[in-house]
């Protein structure tokens, strides 16, 4: 019986029933509206690392937005018209369907001494994606990424809880004067934050198991050894000699070897903020 019902009487019964009832339906109202700033807050935050990674990328000096299968081979020139997401790129499709299956004999890739596993595979903003067991992937800092930034001053990792998007923020990297954005490799919810001295920096549980936007097998090698030519070119235009090497191998904290630079330029360079 509610109020506007004929015969309606207030007693300690209906009282009691009245409170219970627009308790129950104050709790089911605050709990919609909470979802729905939420959704709509998650919604906006999306939309803006999207926004905010397309113009990165148009940013880009144009030997930068070079799609993969020039790395290949493949094209003798080709600008990525996705923004490196190849999930959506037909040309992409045709050409892994028609492509031989990688043939791996070793556990991974030993390029100018640096090591690169290929039971992960890669995002050109120097991330690698590895899954595990219980359907998450872990998440971490390629070797030449470590390298650039040897032992930062400090990493700001997001919350469990919260969410990452394709090539939108994944967490922050602080090295002198630089603070690094690095990119998320994968869309989903973030389980678990390691760092620079656990083996990975994110666990996530991703939307979906499609990781078609990233590096892999014989991709490998010419990519980084692209991006060894891109960071000559970086400390190059910052004035530095290029001497990354010692012995044949990128040293541990190539930072180190180039105090003068500005790393926060060299950074951007290499982890494709423009």
């Amino acid at each position: 019986m509610l109020p506007w019902n004929y015969g309606f009487h207030w007693t300690a019964g209906t009282m009691i029933f009245m409170g219970a009832f627009y308790t129950v339906v104050v709790i089911v109202a605050s709990t919609l509206v909470n979802a729905a700033l939420r959704s709509r807050r998650a919604l906006r935050t999306r939309q803006a690392e999207r926004i905010r990674w397309a113009e990165d990328f148009h940013d880009l000096p144009a030997r930068d937005r070079q799609c993969r299968h020039v790395l290949t081979g493949e094209f003798g020139y080709r600008e990525c018209p996705n923004a490196f997401d190849c999930r959506q790129c037909e040309t992409h499709a045709k050409l892994v369907a028609s492509a031989a299956p990688d043939r791996i004999s070793e556990p991974e890739e030993d390029i100018f001494g640096m090591a690169f596993p290929l039971d992960r595979v890669y995002h050109r903003g120097h991330t690698w994606v590895h899954s595990e067991p219980d359907g998450t992937v872990t998440v971490g800092l390629d070797d030449l990424g470590r390298r650039l930034l040897g032992e930062p001053d400090r990493v700001d990792l997001p919350q469990p809880g919260g969410r990452v998007s394709v090539n939108g923020t994944a967490w922050h990297a602080h090295k002198r004067n630089a603070d690094v954005r690095i990119l998320s490799p994968v869309d989903g919810e973030i389980v678990a934050t390691g760092g620079p001295d656990a083996p990975w920096y994110l666990r996530i549980r991703p939307d979906r198991m499609d990781f078609r936007n990233l590096l892999g097998g014989h991709e490998i090698r010419p990519w980084v050894m692209r991006e060894m030519e891109r960071l000559q070119l970086a400390l190059s235009a910052e004035g530095a000699a290029p001497t990354l090497a010692d012995g044949g191998v990128p040293v541990q904290d190539i930072a180190a070897v180039y105090p003068q630079a500005d790393w926060d330029a060299v950074c951007g360079e290499m982890f494709l903020e423009a």
